[in-house]
């Protein structure tokens, strides 16, 4: 069964939430790499049109356009470990500033919590075969137990990385992991998930 590693929007802006997930997360790229198993990114951003009234989008409508993401910004790039992981496994440097033209890994731009929706992240999954989905990164109880959800969803058996997946706080945390593990799929350790993979 392959099995593919989706690391959720690890940017610049959610790095107070990544304390003691962010190695985690490099143990799983790590192990995923040198199995050579598929790894895919993704990059939470809006663009100009999106945060300018009227608001269409969702986010932007619920965050407003100052607590949005906007593309391109500081707060939108990739956290300087990630952007690093990348580019040692590209062919020219990815600088966390342009989305995946050159990386070895895709990079999924997306605009809301679901990254299947309005993104390219289905397809990237059947090209590669995979039929199990890990996913860690930030939020754990927004873009990642929503796109955890919706990989389930979609036939994928799909593991929850807990110790991989930060928040604002830990009720958060806590909260989005017991929702996804009582209805869902797997809520696992990143040591668990290895073992599994071996």
């Amino acid at each position: 069964m392959t099995t593919a590693l989706l690391i959720v929007d690890m940017q610049k802006v959610f790095s107070s939430m990544t304390t003691t997930c962010l190695p985690k997360i490099l143990r799983l790229a790590t192990h995923f790499k040198t199995h050579s198993l598929p790894i895919i990114f993704t990059q939470h951003g809006h663009s100009k049109a999106e945060l300018t009234p009227p608001l269409r989008n969702q986010l932007v409508r619920k965050w407003g356009p100052s607590g949005s993401i906007a593309t391109g910004s500081h707060d939108w790039e990739l956290m300087h470990s990630i952007a690093d992981f990348i580019s040692s496994s590209s062919s020219t440097k990815h600088d966390g500033n342009k989305t995946g033209e050159t990386s070895s890994y895709p990079i999924i731009p997306k605009n809301t919590y679901d990254a299947f929706l309005n993104t390219n992240l289905a397809s990237v999954l059947e090209e590669n075969k995979v039929e199990r989905v890990v996913v860690c990164g930030v939020m754990t109880d927004c873009c990642c137990d929503t796109t955890a959800r919706s990989a389930f969803n979609r036939g994928y058996e799909t593991w929850l990385v807990g110790d991989a997946c930060g928040t604002a706080s830990k009720r958060q945390h806590e909260a989005g992991l017991n929702g996804f593990g009582y209805a869902f799929g797997e809520v696992l350790q990143t040591e668990e998930v290895v073992k599994r993979l071996q």
